[in-house]
C-alpha cells in the first residue's frame, strides 16, 4: 500500500504589531509603491506537514512521532513574536525552516500565509481591509540533513476589476447550442487572482528588497494593464498582463493566473442614451479562465 500523508493546523490568524518596515524596493513607472510600514503585519496561516514519518498514527493508532498541531499553533505564535522580516515571503521561509529545524523528525512540510490586510489612517489608526491581498507560500524540505527552504511562491489574490469599455469578445465558435452575441466594446468584470514564481529560490524569501516583487506592484501594473488594453478575450487579457509582468520583472521565471469573468446582466437600457444601463449580478455560473507563462 502506498501512502501520502498531511496532516498540519489551519487559518492560524496572526496580528503581529511593529514588524519590520519594507524598505528599499524597486520602484516601477506602474506604481506609486515604495515599501510599507508595517504597524500591523497580519497572516492567516496553514501549516501542512508531509511524509510518511506519521504512519503508524494512522495504522496503529500510534501518536509517539506526531506534532499536535495545537503545538503548531502556539509555535506559530511565538515565531511571529520573533520574526525580524518585512514580507510574508520571509515569514513563510522562517516558519518553513523553523519547524524542521525544531522538530528533527519531520521530513518536510508547506507554510502558507494569506496577508490580512489594514490600510494606515494614522500612526496608531488602521482600518482593515476587504480589498485583494497578498499569498506567500513555502515548502522546505532536509537537503543533506539540513532544513532549506525548496519551493516558494507569491501571489496576489482577490482582485476584482471592472471595465465599461475597451473590451470585446467576437467571432468565437458558433453551433445549435450558442445564444451568446458577439460583443463589441462591452463591460468587462473578472475577478482573478495572480500568482509568481522567481527564476533564483533566494529572491523568493522575500528578504532581499531589492529583488523583491511587492504584491502592491503587481497588483497596479495588472490595473494599468485592465485599463490601457482592448482586448479581444480575457484569454487575450490575461496573456497581455503575464507578457508585461514578465518584462517588467526579469527576476520572476513563472507568473500565472485564475480568472473569472463575472459580467453584470443588462437589466434595463436608457432610451435617450445607450451608455446608460442598469445591470445586475448575472446568475450563479461563470466563465474560468487559466494561464500559466514560463521563459523557456
Amino acid at each position: 500500500m502506498h501512502y501520502d500523508i498531511g496532516y498540519g493546523k489551519a487559518e492560524v490568524t496572526v496580528y503581529r504589531t511593529y514588524a519590520a518596515p519594507l524598505r528599499g524596493v524597486t520602484r516601477i513607472p506602474e506604481s506609486g509603491f515604495e515599501g510599507r510600514e508595517n504597524h500591523i503585519f497580519a497572516a492567516r496561516v496553514d501549516v501542512e506537514i508531509l511524509g510518511t514519518g506519521f504512519l503508524a498514527a494512522y495504522t496503529e493508532g500510534d501518536n509517539r512521532n506526531v506534532v499536535a498541531t495545537d503545538t503548531m499553533k502556539n509555535f506559530i505564535y511565538a515565531s511571529a513574536l520573533e520574526f525580524a522580516g518585512a514580507t510574508h515571503e520571509a515569514f513563510a521561509a522562517l516558519l518553513a525552516r523553523r519547524f524542521l529545524e525544531t522538530w528533527p523528525h519531520l521530513e518536510s512540510l508547506r507554510i502558507t500565509c494569506e496577508e490580512l490586510p489594514f490600510a494606515q489612517h494614522s500612526g496608531v489608526l488602521h482600518g482593515r481591509s476587504r480589498d485583494d491581498f497578498a499569498v506567500a507560500e513555502a515548502t522546505a524540505a532536509r537537503v543533506g540533513g539540513v532544513p532549506a527552504v525548496t519551493g516558494a511562491r507569491s501571489g496576489r489574490h482577490g482582485m476584482q476589476l471592472i471595465k465599461l469599455s475597451g473590451s470585446s469578445f467576437a467571432q468565437f465558435v458558433r453551433d445549435d447550442y450558442t445564444t451568446l452575441p458577439d460583443m463589441i466594446d462591452r463591460p468587462l468584470h473578472i475577478h482573478f487572482d495572480a500568482d509568481w514564481r522567481y527564476a533564483d529560490l533566494a529572491d523568493a524569501t522575500g528578504e532581499r528588497a531589492e529583488r523583491y516583487v511587492a504584491p502592491e506592484q503587481v497588483r497596479d501594473l495588472l490595473t494599468r494593464v485592465f485599463d490601457d488594453f482592448n482586448s479581444r478575450s480575457i484569454q487575450h487579457l490575461v496573456h497581455e498582463m503575464g507578457r508585461r509582468a514578465l518584462e517588467r520583472f526579469p527576476q520572476l521565471s513563472e507568473i500565472s493566473f485564475d480568472a473569472q469573468n463575472r459580467l453584470w446582466d443588462t437589466a434595463l437600457t436608457s432610451g435617450q442614451d445607450a451608455k446608460v444601463k442598469v445591470y445586475t449580478d448575472p446568475r450563479g455560473t461563470y466563465g474560468r479562465i487559466g494561464l500559466v507563462m514560463r521563459r523557456e
